[in-house]
C-alpha cells in the first residue's frame, strides 16, 4: 500500500530514525559521539574504575568498545575456547557450556537492559549463569610477592642461614661462587647451630672439590670438627682418610685405618690385615697394642683349630663335660685367658700357645689379674684342689701358708657366686683379718663354726647365747655352743 506524502512526513517526524539528507546535522561525527556517550553510560552501570579517564574511546580488536557487556561476553567465550585448547592451572570449564558467541547468543545488548531475551526471558539467562554445571570461572589473581617470597632465591647468605635456623625451606643452589659458599659456612658457625652447619657442609662437599674444601676447613676448626663427625657417622672412610692426610694428622689417619679391621669378619683375613697395620707409623704405645692384637688373634686361630678338632673327635674329656659355647676368634685377652684356664690349665709349659702361663708371660698379665681369672675358671669347674693350690705360698723357712694378691673377703665372694660348698667357704672366711667383717661374712654364709669360735675368743657369753637361738635346734652347732657354755675353764666377760 502506497503511503501518502503526509504519512511519510508523519513517520519521519514521529520515529526515532531520520531520513538521510546531505544537510542533516546527524553526520558521522555526531553519531560517534552519541555512541561514546552510550558506552560511558554502560561503564557507569558496570562500576568501571576509569571514570576519570579522558574522552578517548578504547576499542578491542573486534572493533567493539572495551568494557561493554558484549565485549565482556565475547572475552569470556574466547577464554573458554582457549582453556579447552591449552590447559592452564585454572579450573576447566565443562564442555556442556553453550558457546556464547555473537552469532549464536540468545541475547542482545538492549535485551540485557530491558530484561528480555530473544528466545526467552532475562531470568532464564541469569539462572543459566548461576547454574553450577555451566558456571564460568575467572582466572585466579596472582598472589602478592610478599606471600611467595619464601620461594624466591634472593636472600643473602646471612638471611639464608637465619631462615634455616627457623626451619624454613631455602635453596642453596643460587650460591655458586666460592665467596658466597664460605660466607654461608661462616654465618652458620657464628649462629652456633650444628644442624645448619652440617647442612651447609653437605652442600659444600657436593659442590666443591675436596682439595678446595679441605684447604678452607683447615682454618675453620669448628666446621672441621663437624665435618669429621659427619664423615664418621656416615662411614665415609675414604674421604675421611683423605681429609686427615691433607691436614697432616698422621696419628689419626693410622688409627682410623686400623679400625677397618672391625669390618672384616673372616679371622684369617683380619689377622693378615693386622699384620699389615704393624708397619704403619703408630706411636709407641699404639704400636704395642696393635702388635699384641695381631699375636693374640694368631694364637686364637691356632687354639680354635686344635680344640675344634678335639671336640668333634671326642678325644678330650673336658670338652664333653663342658662343651664350648662359641669360637674364641676375636675374644679380648682376659676372656681368652679364662678360656685357657678352663680347658688348658694342666698345660704348665710356656711353650704351648694355649697354656695360661704362656699367655701370662707373652702379654705381661699382672699377678692379680691372672689370679682372679684363674680362680673364677677353676671354681666354675669345682676343681677345689687347683683353687687351694692358688693360695699356697712358701716362705723362706719352707713353711706353707695361704696367701692371696687380693683380700680374702673378695675370694669368699667369688666362691659364693660359683656355688662353692659351705666347708670351702668356711675355710676362706676364717682367713679374713678383720673380726667384724669375718663375723658378718660368717653370718651371711652360715659358717656357724666361725661365729662360735669368734664369740668364744671374745669371751662374750651373751652373744653366744643369742646366736644359740638362731641355729637349728639339735644341730651340731647348738651342741657345740652348749659345751662351751658349760666349760668351767672359760672366764666369760658377762
Amino acid at each position: 500500500m502506497m503511503k501518502t506524502r503526509t504519512d511519510e512526513e508523519d513517520y519521519w517526524n514521529s520515529s526515532k530514525y531520520k531520513a538521510f539528507t546531505f544537510d542533516d546535522e546527524d553526520d558521522e561525527l555526531s553519531r560517534l559521539q552519541e555512541s561514546k556517550r552510550a558506552v560511558n553510560s554502560i561503564r557507569g552501570l558496570v562500576d568501571d574504575e576509569d571514570n576519570d579517564e579522558d574522552d578517548m574511546e578504547r576499542v578491542s580488536w573486534s572493533g567493539e568498545p572495551v568494557g561493554s557487556i558484549s565485549w565482556s561476553v565475547k572475552e569470556t567465550a574466547a577464554s573458554n575456547q582457549r582453556t579447552d585448547r591449552d590447559p592452564t592451572p585454572f579450573p576447566r570449564i565443562s564442555t556442556d557450556v553453550a558457546n556464547v558467541s555473537r552469532g549464536h547468543s540468545g541475547y542482545s545488548l538492549s535485551s540485557l537492559f530491558k530484561g528480555k531475551m530473544k528466545g526467552g526471558n532475562f531470568q532464564s539467562f541469569t539462572d543459566s549463569l548461576t547454574d553450577s554445571s555451566v558456571r564460568l570461572y575467572a582466572p585466579e589473581l596472582r598472589k602478592p610477592k610478599s606471600e611467595y617470597k619464601d620461594l624466591v632465591s634472593d636472600w643473602s647468605p646471612e638471611e639464608t642461614v637465619h631462615r634455616m635456623q627457623q626451619g624454613k625451606v631455602v635453596s642453596l643452589e643460587k650460591f655458586r661462587s666460592l665467596h658466597d659458599k664460605l660466607l654461608l659456612l661462616d654465618f652458620s658457625v657464628s649462629a652456633h647451630d650444628g644442624n645448619v652447619i652440617t647442612a651447609i657442609l653437605i652442600y659444600l662437599k657436593r659442590t666443591l672439590s675436596k682439595e678446595v674444601l679441605f684447604r678452607e676447613l683447615e682454618s675453620r676448626q669448628t666446621a672441621l670438627r663437624h665435618f669429621i663427625h659427619y664423615l664418621t657417622e656416615t662411614r665415609d672412610q675414604k674421604l675421611l682418610l683423605d681429609l686427615l692426610r691433607s691436614l697432616g694428622r698422621t696419628e689419626d689417619t693410622v688409627l682410623l685405618q686400623y679400625k677397618e679391621h672391625l669390618n672384616i669378619s673372616d679371622a684369617n683375613k683380619r689377622r693378615d690385615f693386622l699384620k699389615s697395620c704393624v708397619s704403619l707409623p703408630f706411636s709407641a704405645d699404639d704400636l704395642a697394642h696393635v702388635q699384641d692384637h695381631f699375636t693374640l688373634l694368631d694364637r686364637q686361630i691356632i687354639m680354635e683349630a686344635t680344640d675344634g678338632q678335639n671336640e668333634r673327635e671326642g678325644k678330650v674329656e673336658i670338652f664333653q663335660k663342658f662343651p664350648r659355647k662359641a669360637p674364641i676368634h676375636n675374644m679380648p685377652l682376659i676372656p681368652t685367658l679364662h678360656y685357657s684356664c678352663l680347658y688348658h690349665y694342666s698345660e704348665a709349659q710356656q711353650e704351648t700357645f694355649s697354656s695360661p702361663l704362656s699367655l701370662r708371660h707373652t702379654f705381661k698379665i699382672s699377678e692379680k689379674q691372672f689370679f682372679v681369672t684363674a680362680l673364677a675358671a677353676r671354681v666354675k669347674l669345682k676343681a677345689w684342689s687347683d683353687v687351694d693350690a692358688l693360695f699356697r705360698s712358701r716362705n723362706w723357712l719352707g713353711f706353707t701358708r695361704k696367701k692371696a694378691p687380693l683380700g680374702f673377703h673378695r675370694v669368699v665372694d667369688v666362691l659364693h657366686k660359683n656355688a662353692a660348698p659351705t666347708q670351702v667357704l668356711q675355710e676362706y672366711v676364717a682367713l679374713v683379718d678383720d673380726a667384724d667383717l669375718r663375723i658378718s661374712l660368717a653370718h651371711k654364709h652360715k659358717c656357724h663354726d666361725i661365729v662360735i669360735n669368734t664369740y668364744r675368743d671374745l669371751k662374750d657369753r651373751q652373744l653366744l647365747l643369742g646366736y644359740r637361738e638362731k641355729v637349728e635346734s639339735g644341730s651340731a652347732a647348738q651342741k657345740k655352743i652348749d659345751e662351751l657354755l658349760e666349760n668351767p675353764q672359760i672366764r666369760w666377760k658377762n
